[in-house]
Protein backbone atom coordinates (compact mmCIF):
# COMPACT_ATOMS: atom_id res chain seq x y z
CA UNK A 1 0.00 0.00 0.00
CA UNK A 2 1.29 3.38 -0.88
CA UNK A 3 0.82 6.68 1.72
CA UNK A 4 -2.80 7.28 0.54
CA UNK A 5 -3.72 3.62 1.26
CA UNK A 6 -3.77 3.10 -2.71
CA UNK A 7 -2.16 -0.49 -4.30
CA UNK A 8 0.98 0.34 -6.49
CA UNK A 9 0.15 -1.37 -9.81
CA UNK A 10 2.73 0.42 -11.77
CA UNK A 11 4.91 -3.33 -12.16
CA UNK A 12 1.95 -4.36 -14.50
CA UNK A 13 2.41 -0.93 -16.42
CA UNK A 14 3.07 -1.50 -20.00
CA UNK A 15 6.66 -1.31 -21.24
CA UNK A 16 5.86 0.92 -24.15
CA UNK A 17 4.30 3.18 -21.72
CA UNK A 18 7.23 3.98 -19.48
CA UNK A 19 9.78 4.00 -23.01
CA UNK A 20 7.19 6.43 -23.69
CA UNK A 21 7.88 9.12 -20.81
CA UNK A 22 11.59 8.69 -22.03
CA UNK A 23 11.20 9.34 -25.56
CA UNK A 24 12.35 12.90 -26.43
CA UNK A 25 10.53 15.03 -28.71
CA UNK A 26 13.35 14.95 -31.24
CA UNK A 27 12.70 11.57 -31.77
CA UNK A 28 8.83 12.51 -33.35
CA UNK A 29 10.92 15.48 -34.82
CA UNK A 30 12.71 12.85 -36.89
CA UNK A 31 9.88 10.85 -37.96
CA UNK A 32 8.35 13.65 -39.21
CA UNK A 33 11.14 14.63 -41.18
CA UNK A 34 11.69 11.53 -42.80
CA UNK A 35 7.58 11.52 -43.85
CA UNK A 36 8.19 14.75 -45.46
CA UNK A 37 11.89 14.25 -47.15
CA UNK A 38 11.70 14.68 -50.89
CA UNK A 39 11.92 12.14 -52.96
CA UNK A 40 15.40 12.58 -54.33
CA UNK A 41 17.52 13.27 -57.28
CA UNK A 42 18.22 10.75 -59.65
CA UNK A 43 22.37 11.26 -59.75
CA UNK A 44 24.84 8.23 -61.08
CA UNK A 45 26.13 7.20 -57.42
CA UNK A 46 22.30 7.17 -56.08
CA UNK A 47 21.39 3.61 -54.92
CA UNK A 48 17.84 3.23 -56.72
CA UNK A 49 16.51 1.37 -53.80
CA UNK A 50 16.75 4.53 -51.68
CA UNK A 51 15.01 6.39 -54.34
CA UNK A 52 12.07 3.69 -54.79
CA UNK A 53 11.67 3.65 -50.51
CA UNK A 54 10.79 7.08 -51.01
CA UNK A 55 8.71 6.87 -54.06
CA UNK A 56 6.84 3.44 -54.41
CA UNK A 57 5.64 5.07 -58.07
CA UNK A 58 8.77 4.22 -59.19
CA UNK A 59 7.99 0.53 -58.88
CA UNK A 60 6.15 1.54 -62.67
CA UNK A 61 9.60 3.22 -63.85
CA UNK A 62 11.21 -0.04 -63.27
CA UNK A 63 9.07 -2.03 -65.09
CA UNK A 64 8.41 0.33 -68.09
CA UNK A 65 12.37 -0.15 -68.93
CA UNK A 66 12.27 -4.19 -67.77
CA UNK A 67 13.98 -3.83 -64.85
CA UNK A 68 13.44 -6.67 -61.93
CA UNK A 69 12.83 -5.08 -58.77
CA UNK A 70 15.59 -6.91 -57.15
CA UNK A 71 17.54 -3.51 -56.59
CA UNK A 72 19.88 -4.93 -54.01
CA UNK A 73 23.01 -1.66 -53.68
CA UNK A 74 22.71 -0.89 -57.18
CA UNK A 75 23.63 2.16 -58.18
CA UNK A 76 21.85 4.44 -61.16
CA UNK A 77 25.26 3.64 -62.61
CA UNK A 78 25.35 0.17 -62.08
CA UNK A 79 21.85 -0.56 -63.76
CA UNK A 80 22.74 1.46 -66.74
CA UNK A 81 25.51 -0.49 -67.48
CA UNK A 82 24.13 -3.51 -66.93
CA UNK A 83 21.04 -3.47 -68.62
CA UNK A 84 22.47 -0.83 -71.14
CA UNK A 85 20.34 1.66 -71.12
CA UNK A 86 21.17 5.48 -71.58
CA UNK A 87 22.16 6.88 -68.50
CA UNK A 88 21.22 10.58 -69.05
CA UNK A 89 17.78 9.49 -70.36
CA UNK A 90 17.17 7.11 -67.29
CA UNK A 91 17.95 9.82 -64.85
CA UNK A 92 15.93 12.33 -67.15
CA UNK A 93 13.18 10.24 -67.16
CA UNK A 94 13.39 8.95 -63.24
CA UNK A 95 13.77 12.28 -62.01
CA UNK A 96 10.22 13.04 -63.82
CA UNK A 97 8.75 10.44 -61.67
CA UNK A 98 10.00 12.21 -58.81
CA UNK A 99 8.79 15.65 -59.69
CA UNK A 100 11.42 17.05 -60.87
CA UNK A 101 12.30 18.62 -64.13
CA UNK A 102 14.88 17.80 -67.04
CA UNK A 103 18.12 20.01 -65.75
CA UNK A 104 20.85 21.30 -67.87
CA UNK A 105 21.27 19.04 -70.62
CA UNK A 106 23.79 16.27 -70.29
CA UNK A 107 25.00 16.28 -73.89
CA UNK A 108 25.20 12.21 -74.02
CA UNK A 109 21.41 12.22 -73.67
CA UNK A 110 21.69 12.79 -77.66
CA UNK A 111 22.06 9.23 -77.96
CA UNK A 112 19.44 8.34 -75.47
CA UNK A 113 16.62 8.69 -78.28
CA UNK A 114 16.35 4.84 -78.30
CA UNK A 115 16.02 4.39 -74.65
CA UNK A 116 13.01 6.41 -74.18
CA UNK A 117 11.25 4.89 -77.63
CA UNK A 118 11.63 1.84 -75.64
CA UNK A 119 10.07 3.30 -72.94
CA UNK A 120 7.26 4.93 -74.52
CA UNK A 121 6.28 1.46 -76.13
CA UNK A 122 6.18 -0.41 -73.36
CA UNK A 123 4.45 2.05 -71.20
CA UNK A 124 1.75 1.81 -74.35
CA UNK A 125 1.33 -1.66 -73.32
CA UNK A 126 0.81 -0.99 -69.78
CA UNK A 127 -1.75 1.51 -70.75
CA UNK A 128 -3.34 -1.36 -73.11
CA UNK A 129 -2.84 -4.54 -71.44
CA UNK A 130 -2.93 -3.38 -68.16
CA UNK A 131 -4.73 -0.49 -66.94
CA UNK A 132 -7.86 -0.85 -69.56
CA UNK A 133 -8.97 -4.20 -68.33
CA UNK A 134 -8.23 -3.06 -65.37
CA UNK A 135 -10.65 -0.18 -65.05
CA UNK A 136 -12.90 -1.79 -67.04
CA UNK A 137 -12.92 -4.76 -64.49
CA UNK A 138 -13.61 -2.05 -61.91
CA UNK A 139 -16.69 -0.27 -63.97
CA UNK A 140 -18.36 -4.26 -64.45
CA UNK A 141 -18.12 -5.00 -61.05
CA UNK A 142 -20.18 -1.73 -60.12
CA UNK A 143 -22.76 -2.61 -62.53
CA UNK A 144 -23.10 -5.98 -61.24
CA UNK A 145 -23.61 -4.69 -57.68
CA UNK A 146 -26.19 -1.85 -58.84
CA UNK A 147 -26.64 -1.71 -62.64
CA UNK A 148 -27.60 1.90 -62.69
CA UNK A 149 -27.79 4.35 -65.85
CA UNK A 150 -25.21 6.26 -64.19
CA UNK A 151 -22.41 3.25 -64.09
CA UNK A 152 -23.12 2.70 -67.71
CA UNK A 153 -22.40 6.39 -68.81
CA UNK A 154 -19.08 5.75 -66.94
CA UNK A 155 -18.45 3.18 -68.52
CA UNK A 156 -19.41 4.68 -71.90
CA UNK A 157 -17.14 7.60 -71.20
CA UNK A 158 -14.22 5.93 -70.42
CA UNK A 159 -14.37 3.58 -73.72
CA UNK A 160 -14.61 7.08 -75.48
CA UNK A 161 -12.06 8.47 -73.89
CA UNK A 162 -9.31 5.51 -74.13
CA UNK A 163 -10.27 4.99 -78.01
CA UNK A 164 -8.66 8.76 -78.05
CA UNK A 165 -5.97 7.36 -76.14
CA UNK A 166 -5.34 4.06 -78.64
CA UNK A 167 -5.15 6.36 -81.11
CA UNK A 168 -3.18 9.06 -80.00
CA UNK A 169 -0.52 5.38 -78.82
CA UNK A 170 -1.23 4.14 -82.78
CA UNK A 171 -0.23 7.19 -84.24
CA UNK A 172 3.07 7.75 -82.33
CA UNK A 173 3.57 3.75 -83.02
CA UNK A 174 2.87 4.27 -86.41
CA UNK A 175 4.15 7.25 -87.40
CA UNK A 176 6.20 9.05 -84.96
CA UNK A 177 8.66 6.30 -84.05
CA UNK A 178 9.61 5.49 -87.06
CA UNK A 179 10.51 8.59 -88.16
CA UNK A 180 12.49 9.10 -85.07
CA UNK A 181 14.12 6.04 -85.63
CA UNK A 182 14.67 6.96 -89.26
CA UNK A 183 16.59 10.02 -87.56
CA UNK A 184 19.21 7.76 -86.00
CA UNK A 185 19.61 4.71 -88.57
CA UNK A 186 20.27 7.00 -91.40
CA UNK A 187 23.13 9.53 -92.71
CA UNK A 188 20.92 10.82 -95.22
CA UNK A 189 20.24 14.83 -95.48
CA UNK A 190 16.69 15.74 -94.57
CA UNK A 191 14.23 17.97 -96.65
CA UNK A 192 12.39 20.53 -95.43
CA UNK A 193 9.29 19.14 -96.70
CA UNK A 194 9.87 16.12 -94.74
CA UNK A 195 7.83 15.20 -91.65
CA UNK A 196 9.40 16.68 -88.81
CA UNK A 197 8.82 17.35 -84.95
CA UNK A 198 7.33 20.06 -85.54
CA UNK A 199 4.19 18.02 -87.17
CA UNK A 200 4.61 15.66 -84.40
CA UNK A 201 3.41 19.17 -81.92
CA UNK A 202 0.65 20.13 -83.62
CA UNK A 203 -0.65 16.65 -83.38
CA UNK A 204 0.14 15.94 -79.99
CA UNK A 205 -2.18 16.17 -77.32
CA UNK A 206 -2.25 16.00 -73.75
CA UNK A 207 -4.13 12.92 -73.79
CA UNK A 208 -4.67 12.56 -69.80
CA UNK A 209 -6.11 15.72 -69.42
CA UNK A 210 -10.22 14.34 -69.97
CA UNK A 211 -9.67 11.54 -67.04
CA UNK A 212 -10.29 14.76 -65.04
CA UNK A 213 -13.60 15.03 -66.88
CA UNK A 214 -14.01 11.26 -65.46
CA UNK A 215 -12.71 11.27 -62.08
CA UNK A 216 -15.07 14.23 -61.54
CA UNK A 217 -18.14 12.71 -62.99
CA UNK A 218 -17.68 9.80 -59.96
CA UNK A 219 -16.68 12.76 -57.29
CA UNK A 220 -18.94 15.33 -57.72
CA UNK A 221 -22.35 14.17 -60.16
CA UNK A 222 -22.35 10.72 -60.09
CA UNK A 223 -23.17 9.33 -56.35
CA UNK A 224 -23.40 5.40 -56.25
CA UNK A 225 -24.36 4.21 -52.85
CA UNK A 226 -21.94 1.68 -50.86
CA UNK A 227 -19.19 -0.05 -52.34
CA UNK A 228 -16.48 1.92 -50.86
CA UNK A 229 -13.62 -0.47 -51.79
CA UNK A 230 -14.35 -0.92 -56.01
CA UNK A 231 -14.86 2.70 -56.04
CA UNK A 232 -11.40 3.64 -53.93
CA UNK A 233 -9.83 0.61 -56.07
CA UNK A 234 -11.61 2.50 -59.54
CA UNK A 235 -10.46 5.85 -58.80
CA UNK A 236 -6.93 4.65 -57.63
CA UNK A 237 -6.78 3.01 -61.04
CA UNK A 238 -7.74 6.54 -62.74
CA UNK A 239 -5.61 8.24 -60.59
CA UNK A 240 -2.68 6.06 -61.22
CA UNK A 241 -3.80 6.05 -65.07
CA UNK A 242 -3.67 10.05 -65.20
CA UNK A 243 -0.10 10.23 -63.59
CA UNK A 244 1.38 7.79 -65.78
CA UNK A 245 -0.27 9.60 -68.83
CA UNK A 246 1.25 13.13 -67.24
CA UNK A 247 4.75 11.66 -67.38
CA UNK A 248 3.80 9.88 -70.73
CA UNK A 249 3.50 13.56 -72.25
CA UNK A 250 6.23 14.82 -70.25
CA UNK A 251 8.76 12.63 -71.79
CA UNK A 252 7.95 13.75 -75.39
CA UNK A 253 7.40 17.26 -74.85
CA UNK A 254 10.47 17.90 -72.73
CA UNK A 255 12.98 15.14 -73.45
CA UNK A 256 12.32 13.01 -76.86
CA UNK A 257 11.21 16.23 -78.48
CA UNK A 258 13.92 18.56 -78.30
CA UNK A 259 15.89 15.61 -79.04
CA UNK A 260 14.53 15.06 -82.11
CA UNK A 261 14.49 18.52 -83.28
CA UNK A 262 18.53 18.66 -82.49
CA UNK A 263 18.79 16.17 -84.66
CA UNK A 264 16.64 16.78 -87.40
CA UNK A 265 19.23 20.63 -87.18
CA UNK A 266 22.33 18.11 -87.68
CA UNK A 267 20.31 16.68 -90.72
CA UNK A 268 19.67 19.47 -92.11
CA UNK A 269 22.85 20.97 -92.12
CA UNK A 270 24.79 17.73 -93.71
Amino acid sequence: MDRVGQKDFSFIQPKWIKLSTSIKLSTFANKTTMLTLGKGHFRPNTKLLDLLNRNFTLLLFLEHFGIDFHLGNLTVRQICQEQGINQAAFIAIGNLYNGILPEAEDPSIISGVETIIRFLRSSHLFYRNDKYPEIMEYLATLYEHHNSKDVILLEQFFKDYFQEVLEHLDYEEKVAFPYFHSLIETDEALSKEHYSASDYREHHTDIETKLEDLKNLMLKHIKIEGDLTIKRKFLNSLFGLEFDLKIHSMIEELILLPLVEKLEKQKLNE
